[in-house]
């Protein structure tokens, strides 16, 4: 029995391991990082038993499985603390969204529901060939969001009801450019950046070429900044440490919404699993609000974010 605990302890220290040297960057064992979080619970589960079973009760044993535990406790924590930063009660208010189609197979009626019911202010698609973006204008997005800055052949675009201006794509080493424009709302001018990474599964090392290319976008950015999209990457991955230690938060986590689910839906034995879509943003905004939205047809789960701006006395340094 003690044995066998010892073998179920293995995997989490293992992970562990990677999650603090940082290991998963552009190696294959970017794939098991995203169960850094079940690995944990399994942690919490191996240190029950030897602690009430007598048969397989060592202080040895205790102590190693205990410490472990106690270290991925530590990680994951701060991702539940809400942080309760003030938003000033005349704030400007920014509805956003992000959705990856899975190929232009998102059902558009229910997405174009999804943003008129949400009052959304900015989507960003990911996946979606041009007749997918027939497809929505034919459902009626066309009426809701006017202005657009649409890359089918790049993976990711932007739709928007107020104009943008300074649109286009980036120019930095990602598997394909990412679409980004300005949105100008009150006196701020917000950038946004519809993100689509490479997947690790595929090629671990352009994955990672592609978050450093985005922290170096975000490095050159003000603090009106939005990444959102499909980054294919979860919290527990150092590339996407990296993006946010770059002068990004990470809505979810800010909001003390530590257990968002986004990938994969639509199987009926398979829940959703892990955080794969993310809403970022720079300093001068601040998380109001965000939740996850299923939209029938793609494998990906909307996300959704209430975003407030913030006036230049209360941004952080």
């Amino acid at each position: 029995m003690l044995l066998s605990c010892g073998t179920l302890i293995a995997a989490p220290a293992a992970l562990l391991l990677v999650r603090l040297t940082g290991l998963d960057a552009g190696t294959p064992l970017a794939v098991p990082m995203v169960l850094f979080p079940y690995s944990t619970a399994l942690g919490v589960l191996v240190l029950g038993v030897i602690t009430a079973v007598p048969s397989v009760r060592s202080r040895w044993a205790v102590a190693v499985v205990a410490a472990v535990v106690a270290v991925q406790v530590s990680l994951l924590v701060p991702r539940f603390v809400p942080e309760r930063r003030p938003v000033p009660a005349d704030a400007i208010e920014l509805r956003v969204a992000t959705v990856n189609t899975d190929g232009g197979s998102v059902d558009p009626g229910a997405l174009v529901e999804l943003i008129r019911t949400e009052r959304i202010d900015v989507l960003a698609v990911e996946q979606m060939p041009s007749q997918g973006a027939d497809a929505l204008d034919k459902a009626g997005l066309r009426a809701l969001m006017p202005y657009r800055e649409l890359h089918p052949e790049y993976d990711s675009s932007i739709y928007s009801r107020h104009p943008l201006s300074r649109s286009g794509t980036t120019h930095v080493d990602t598997a394909w450019p990412q679409t980004t424009a300005e949105v100008a709302v009150g006196a701020h001018k917000v950038q946004f950046v519809a993100v689509h990474t490479y997947y690790p599964l595929g090629d671990a090392k352009r994955w990672t070429r592609d978050m450093t290319a985005l922290a170096s976008v975000a490095r050159r950015s003000g603090p009106d900044t939005v990444f959102l999209g499909d980054f294919n990457a979860s919290l527990d991955h150092s590339p996407m440490r990296e993006l946010l230690a770059a002068g990004l938060t990470d809505t979810h986590a800010e909001l003390g919404k530590g257990w968002a689910r986004t990938w994969p839906v639509g199987h009926a034995l398979v829940p959703p699993l892990i955080q794969l879509d993310h809403v970022l943003h720079g300093s001068g905004l601040v998380g109001v609000s965000v939740g996850e939205r299923t939209v029938p047809g793609t494998d990906h789960r909307a996300v959704v974010a209430v975003l407030a701006l913030l006036p230049a006395n209360d941004r952080a340094t």
